[in-house]
């Protein structure tokens, strides 16, 4: 259930918070940008022109160009979940795009982010 109301929640509303966690921290929106751009495909115009569409979090990942295939060394967990052992693929690639952020804000330097 609660899975099915993070898939519904309109991106637009998604981005300002993976934004925010990273600005506090002193990251930039730019990085931000690099790092989803590294795991689906997308370009930085399609970013930005998706905040402006009614597209939810489940569209954004299904329709994303290219999940990069290096996604799966993504290690580490999420409340309390390792990666490797959520089943559903759309949450894993959320939570992806979650560790990834949280990478971000604690100062990881992107080279090492982007594995």
């Amino acid at each position: 259930m609660m899975s099915q109301k993070v898939f519904q929640m309109p991106y637009s509303k998604i981005y300002p918070l993976l934004l925010q966690k990273a600005l506090k921290k002193g990251r930039t929106q730019e990085e931000v940008d690099t790092v989803i751009q590294w795991l689906t495909g997308y370009t930085f115009d399609n970013i930005h022109h998706m905040l402006e569409t009614d597209i939810n979090y489940q569209q954004f990942f299904e329709n994303a160009p290219a999940l990069n295939e290096r996604r799966f060394l993504i290690k580490g967990s999420i409340c309390g979940v390792k990666l490797e052992m959520i089943e559903d693929p759309l949450m894993q690639n959320i939570r992806f795009l979650d560790k990834l952020i949280d990478e971000l804000a604690r100062g990881k330097s992107l080279d090492k982010i982007l594995r």
